[in-house]
């Protein structure tokens, strides 16, 4: 880990002063909730509509669902080019100006999908678009997660950047807010007129997010890292390739730390809103419970950011990783009670407990692994490699179990297999909040 040191010592000669740091972090988050909205918004869709809309028409909803997340899961393959491409834009040319490409792409998909066809009209022409353009969705975010965390940790004062480089994680919980109340105000129209145009109203508003968000973007200054490192001269010409070469046991760890994080997140927040339809909970009452579980977390995950400042990164990742195997069985009982104050705490447990000490600790504990002139591309590999096993592919595997079993238990067992294997990670990750 020689380059980590010697990276650090140019890093940190100089201190971002608190207004432009304040500035940064706000801007960031902006930015952030910006794109997440337009990714999130697919993952409602998913579930709730597209099933009918996009796949042949089955006796069985579920296998229409299924068909909609496996669309859903090609987002994340595509997110690993997403990484190398961003992660090389941003290493080598700046964070600022990846993170506004990310946002150019990501705009264009979503809007594109509320102008799309449906299966009735033009046959599998519409699955086929709407792959396409979840693909491309999949490209910008897989450049946006690092860039927006590494843009807000690394203007950040060492002792304090756990808490700071959670603030990068609101505008993922800012997004999935957004989404969520957009698909629940749209819901309230008849049902007719849902399913015929009610539903792309969240997809061609993005059109106004996006304009905002590029602007906000354009106007945000580099990240003072990657202005020290490019001073000094430390910039690599192939920062992928350079990654690998020099890290390649951290980036198994960030995959192997994403695991449960990842693939927790979309069952509790997507995965669901599918078992709730399959319960008979209204819809409405998911809809508001996965908000209100995201408005928790999003307080939570600077809770948790801030502990690992005091304890360590290690510490509060295995709080989450443990929880997210001890509440497998639980959060799914309480959802069966169909007990609207027992429903929403599940969500809030789950999401804010289990995965807010994952998630908030994350961007911190990620970034620190590697040195600053392939940390974009090295946080961006780890992050969406994993991405693609765990968040893509946990909902179409929940939803599978729950279409094959029609019972809760397989996917509980799936919960505690995910949380073990980021458990066994994090025994084998070093501490790094002293870097």
């Amino acid at each position: 880990m020689a380059s980590v040191h010697s990276s650090t010592s140019v890093e940190r000669n100089v201190a971002t002063p608190d207004r432009a740091l304040n500035r940064i972090v706000v801007a960031s988050v902006a930015g952030n909730a910006m794109e997440w909205y337009d990714f999130f918004v697919y993952g409602t869709a998913a579930a709730l509509v597209f099933g009918q809309l996009f796949f042949p028409a089955n006796a069985d909803p579920l296998i229409g669902t299924l068909g909609a997340f496996a669309a859903f899961a090609m987002g994340f393959v595509a997110r690993p080019l997403g990484g190398i491409v961003f992660g090389h834009i941003g290493d080598r040319y700046g964070r600022r100006a990846s993170l506004v490409w990310t946002l150019l792409i990501m705009g264009f998909a979503t809007f594109g999908i509320g102008l799309l066809p449906t299966y009735d009209h033009v046959g599998l022409w519409a699955p086929a678009a709407l792959v396409a353009l979840r693909l491309l969705q999949g490209v910008a975010s897989g450049g946006e997660w690092g860039g927006g965390v590494l843009m807000i940790s690394e203007n950040a004062p060492p002792e304090k950047r756990g808490y700071y480089a959670a603030w990068s994680q609101l505008g993922v919980g800012g997004g999935f807010v957004l989404s969520a109340a957009a698909f629940l105000a749209v819901q309230a129209l008849p049902h007719e007129q849902f399913i015929s145009w009610g539903w792309r109203l969240p997809f061609l508003a993005s059109i106004l997010i996006f304009a905002l968000g590029v602007y906000i973007r354009h106007n945000l200054p580099e990240s003072r890292d990657f202005e020290t490192a490019e001073r000094a001269c430390k910039t690599s010409h192939m920062p992928v390739i350079e990654a690998i070469k020099r890290h390649p046991k951290e980036i198994l760890m960030a995959m192997g730390l994403r695991v449960a994080e990842n693939g927790g997140a979309y069952i509790f927040l997507a995965f669901s809103l599918v078992y709730g339809k399959f319960a008979g909970i209204p819809n409405s009452t998911m809809l508001i419970g996965v908000m209100l579980a995201m408005i928790v977390e999003m307080a939570a995950m600077l809770a948790w950011g801030k502990l690992s400042d005091r304890i360590g990164r290690k510490p509060v990742y295995m709080i989450g990783a443990v929880s997210l195997v001890v509440m497998a069985f639980p959060f799914f009982w309480l959802l069966n009670t169909h007990s609207t104050p027992l429903i929403w705490l599940a969500l809030v447990i789950g999401t804010a407990v289990c995965h807010g000490a994952m998630i908030g600790t994350l961007p911190a504990l990620v970034g620190e692994l590697f040195s600053t002139e392939v940390r974009y591309s090295g946080v961006a590999l780890g992050h969406e490699v994993a991405s693609i096993f765990a968040g893509g592919l946990s909902p179409l595997i929940a939803t599978a179990l729950l279409s094959r079993y029609h019972a809760y238990w397989p996917v509980s067992l799936f919960l505690i297999a995910l949380g073990l294997v980021t458990v066994v990670t994090l025994k084998f990750t070093h501490e790094t909040r002293q870097k």
